[in-house]
């Protein structure tokens, strides 16, 4: 059975990613994990105080764990680097704390964010997710892709995100969208890109531009066959 490994900066980035996909492969069969690596919560402060942002940092994870059981995940970790600070952060911590849980998974493919995301978590992700997935003899991982956040990825000038990978997502666009709605918190209002209209919109954008009805849209980053 192949594994997939979905490893995202925030709480909220694996659905807006790749949500329909991970349904789609799950009933396919594919078991799926994910990885978020932020808590998510203390950049709404001038000075990191976690101890301030616990409550919020635990129902953020709650809400994490719902709207991915919708998805069919197998299991979801949770690490606390901080909220859009990961550029205060050693690099190898990052990489390390992914290589970590790759090597007890030993996952096939991995999705993660694209690497010039306006988001400086994002940006880091990326670079530790291709640090860690180097593709010497041993590496599980055969497969890596990079997914668009939005009001994040599309904002970022100029604009280069140029997916070369398509997902049908049209059986699954509704259950990705009921997962999004356990992200309380996270959701914007009607017209925002991360509203739930927005997200649909988005998903029926791509799917129009290659003869879907909805679909999710990727950059491929390494593929070993």
């Amino acid at each position: 059975m192949k594994k997939i490994l979905v490893i995202a900066a925030h709480p909220d980035d694996e659905v807006l990613g790749c949500g329909g996909t991970i349904t789609k492969l799950v009933k396919q069969g594919f078991e799926t994990y994910i990885i978020i690596l932020g808590e998510g919560v203390t950049s709404r402060d001038n000075v990191r105080d976690r101890r301030k942002r616990k409550g919020e940092i635990s129902r953020l994870r709650q809400q994490a764990n719902n709207a991915n059981k919708i998805l069919g995940v197998r299991e979801v970790f949770f690490f606390d680097f901080p909220d859009n600070r990961f550029d205060t952060v050693p690099f190898l911590n990052i990489v390390k704390t992914i290589e970590k849980a790759k090597h007890e998974l030993k996952p096939n493919v991995v999705f993660t964010h694209y690497e010039k995301d306006l988001n400086i978590d994002h940006q880091i992700t990326y670079k530790a997710v291709i640090t860690a997935t180097r593709p010497v003899r041993e590496e599980t991982v055969k497969e890596v892709y990079s997914f668009e956040i939005p009001s994040s990825t599309e904002w970022s000038y100029p604009l280069s995100f140029s997916p070369d990978i398509f997902f049908e997502i049209s059986e699954t666009i509704d259950i990705k969208l009921k997962a999004l709605k356990k992200y309380q918190t996270e959701l914007r209002e009607s017209s925002h890109p991360r509203s739930l209209e927005g997200v649909k919109l988005i998903a029926k954008l791509w799917g129009m531009k290659v003869g879907l009805n909805y679909a999710e849209a990727f950059k491929s980053v390494r593929i070993i066959k």
